[in-house]
Parts: C-alpha cells; structure tokens; sequence
C-alpha cells in the first residue's frame, strides 16, 4: 500500500510541484493546505501517514503547527517532516526541539529521501 501525506505550505507553486514529484515516486498525496487552521482540519479528516510542513507558513509557523498536530492526535503522534528553503543551520535548535522526525531541505525533495528518512524514524520507535 503506498504511504499517503498532506502537504502544507503557503505558496501554492510549491505545493503543486511537491505533488508531482511525490505522486510521481508512488507517495499519494491527499491533500495541499496553506494554513495552520487548514492542516489540523485536514489532518483529523484524512490521517495521512505522514506531513510535510513548512517551517514558514508566511504569518504561521511550522513548528506552532507541528505542536499543534502532536496535541490534536492524542496518543497517536503524527510523523512530520519539516522543509523549508533555509538552510537547516538556521533553524537547528527549533527543529531539534520540535517533535518533528525530521528536516528536510526542499531542494531535497523526493519519495526517496521520504522513505529514507521514515526508514530511520521506524529505527528510532517513531
């Protein structure tokens, strides 16, 4: 069964390129939102298994967002990875300390990197 996700992002270029390219390497994309109120909707209708979230969602943050959809899935955390077109130095504290399994540069998008990465989540008990 091939691993399904949300993406969420505030440019909408982005988020269509993302889709192509994830559908693409046979990851099912069930939905694009833009913002925080948007995603957490979304997330509670679809369960997908896993969510890109950008780490600047133009007045909101990915990483209030990432909190938000740990806190919203009682007991059943969501697997988020983070991208961003910063350079992951200009983030490292916030994205160590955030529940994220993940960053993800988006230059560096692919289902291979994806499934490098929930490969390495699966090792961790994530």
């Amino acid at each position: 069964m091939p691993l399904s996700c949300l993406i969420v992002d505030d440019s909408d270029h982005f988020k269509e390129a993302a889709r192509q390219l994830l559908e693409a390497d046979g990851i099912v994309v069930l939905g694009t939102v833009s913002t925080t109120a948007e995603a957490l909707r979304r997330f509670g209708e679809l369960r997908p298994d896993f969510v890109l979230v950008d780490i600047d969602l133009g007045e909101e943050s990915g990483f209030e967002l990432t909190l938000r959809l740990v806190d919203a899935a009682a007991g059943d955390p969501p697997i988020v990875i983070l991208i961003s077109t910063y350079d992951e130095t200009d983030f490292a504290e916030m994205i160590a300390a955030s529940p994220a399994v993940a960053f993800l540069p988006k230059p560096s998008l692919s289902g291979r990197a994806i499934y490098e990465i929930l490969r390495g989540a699966a090792g961790t008990g994530r």
